[in-house]
């Protein structure tokens, strides 16, 4: 029996969707950034008991290079574009931060690069936390809905993989 077969599903937030703005996207970018103003700079995050530090720079139009990286979609620092189902989920990441150590929530370290991240997953919303472990700090990196089934996969054979790895010994 896995995790999530015992566990009480974590609960989430409700989404915060554009028709609650009455379609104004300009409006509704402004209230999901004072949410993200709310969680992240107002009440820093923190995980297992090491407070998040956010990369704010480069600033676009007055806003952190973290809230663009939970808001938007794309490659290019300079092409993304806004992904509204990242918006609406804007008040999950602190939530699930704050509260990692959940039965239901599946924790997780893999290495990028040079640079240690930790993963944080909600298996049934598919949707993924992906922050950056600095040594002296973590940084919130990016957060997204897993689309395809094949990736929740790999990142669910990742997971138990890590999770045996890691298993205290008898």
């Amino acid at each position: 029996m896995n995790q999530s077969e015992h566990s009480e599903i974590f609960q989430l937030p409700d989404i915060i969707t554009l028709e609650e703005y009455n379609g104004n996207f300009a409006a509704y970018f402004e209230g999901i950034y004072q949410i993200f103003v709310r969680d992240f700079i107002e009440n820093r995050p923190m995980f297992e008991g090491i407070r998040l530090k956010l990369k704010s720079f480069p600033y676009t139009n007055g806003k952190e290079y973290t809230f663009y990286h939970f808001t938007h979609e794309g490659n290019v620092e300079e092409n993304r574009v806004p992904d509204l189902r990242r918006m609406e989920r804007i008040p999950w990441p602190a939530p699930m931060i704050n509260d990692s150590g959940h039965p239901y929530l599946k924790v997780w370290r893999n290495n990028r690069g040079r640079h240690e991240r930790i993963l944080i997953l909600h298996e049934q919303e598919r949707y993924l936390i992906i922050l950056e472990d600095r040594k002296d700090y973590i940084l919130p990196w990016t957060a997204y809905l897993v689309d395809y089934p094949n990736k929740l996969k790999r990142l669910l054979r990742e997971y138990e993989a890590y999770k045996n790895q890691n298993r205290p010994a008898n």
